[in-house]
């Protein structure tokens, strides 16, 4: 069975492919056997670009495959819809097999998402049921600023209805938030251990935050 953790967002924009390349280093400076892939990435170039999600992510690793995302669409859209505009239907299927050739059994694989945890993949899959699948773990990244709380805490108690493990919460900071206005900046993660002391969480604000994601993805596998 391959050792498989799925990094999901609270939305679109929270910063999933920084911390997922930012983990994936952290666990290859500790000699971990690690890949780490996006299924699906929209709003992209006709050609591969050096700035693309999955092409950061393969560098992170320095993996030579995959080098891009598994599948690459132009629109910046949901995948499902920005598949449609190009007259394609999102195959998951086939990209789940496709994640399986490269999650072998004794490599922790990375997967990163497309927006968040139920964003349509395609218009019968979501994240959610990939990882429910696949029996993976999952990664919540959360953007510190309004509204993370109710986002977060949806985003938990749709894994715990679906029976799929939370390796923890990343609490993000995120570029462009005016912190004077917006006060909940530097609160949300208090507030959040304290709504829900069960789940494991770390700030990237903290210092060293990768060795606590590194220790809770060891201690799962």
């Amino acid at each position: 069975m391959p050792d498989l953790v799925i990094v999901t967002g609270t939305d679109t924009g929270v910063g999933k492919t920084w911390v997922t390349c930012a983990v994936a280093r952290a666990l290859s400076e500790r000699g971990i056997d690690v890949l780490a892939l996006k299924l699906a990435e929209s709003g992209t170039a006709e050609s591969v670009q050096q700035d693309e999600d999955g092409v950061l992510l393969a560098n992170a690793t320095g993996q030579d495959c995959p080098t891009a995302a598994l599948r690459r669409y132009r629109a910046p859209l949901t995948p499902a819809d920005a598949a449609r505009l190009e007259g394609l239907e999102v195959d998951m299927p086939a990209i789940e097999r496709e994640m399986l050739r490269h999650a072998t059994p004794h490599r922790l694989t990375l997967v990163e998402g497309a927006g968040g945890l139920l964003a349509p993949l395609a218009t019968d899959r979501t994240l959610l049921d990939v990882a429910a699948t696949h029996g993976a773990r999952m990664l919540v990244v959360a953007a510190d600023r309004l509204g993370m709380l109710n986002h977060t805490l949806l985003t938990l108690t749709a894994l715990d209805g679906a029976g799929v493990s939370c390796a923890g919460v990343i609490v993000n900071t995120v570029d462009g938030i005016n912190t004077t206005a917006d006060r909940s900046v530097g609160r949300n993660a208090a507030m959040l251990r304290e709504v829900d002391p069960g789940v494991p969480l770390v700030e990237t604000a903290t210092p060293d935050w990768t060795e606590t994601v590194v220790g809770w993805l060891q201690l799962g596998s």
